[in-house]
C-alpha cells in the first residue's frame, strides 16, 4: 500500500491529495503557467480546482509569495479560464 502525496492548496490552505489539485509552476525561464502533468521543472504552487481558491490566493498574494515571482494579470486571467474548464470537465 503506497502513501498518496499530500499538498496544501494556496487558497483554502487545506491539505489534499496531490491528484485533486492543480499545479502552477514558474519555469526556470521565468514563465508562469499551469502544469497539467505535475512534472514540469520549476517552482510550483498548488490550488484546488475551484475559482474561490484562486481568488483567495490572489487576495493574499500567495501565488507571488510561493513562486517568488510576480504574476501578471494576463496569467491570472488565463488561470481563471483554465480552472473554469477544469471544473466544468470534472462536473460533467
Amino acid at each position: 500500500m503506497r502513501k498518496t502525496p499530500q499538498r496544501m492548496c494556496a487558497g483554502c490552505r487545506q491539505m489534499k491529495d496531490k491528484k485533486e489539485l492543480v499545479r502552477i509552476v514558474r519555469t526556470p525561464e521565468g514563465e508562469v503557467l499551469m502544469d497539467s502533468t505535475g512534472k514540469q521543472s520549476g517552482r510550483g504552487v498548488y490550488l484546488c480546482r475551484d475559482l474561490k481558491c484562486l481568488e483567495q490566493a490572489e487576495k493574499g498574494r500567495r501565488l507571488e509569495k510561493s513562486l517568488s515571482h510576480p504574476v501578471s494579470v494576463e496569467v491570472k486571467e488565463a488561470l481563471k479560464e483554465a480552472l473554469k474548464e477544469a471544473s466544468d470537465g470534472r462536473s460533467s
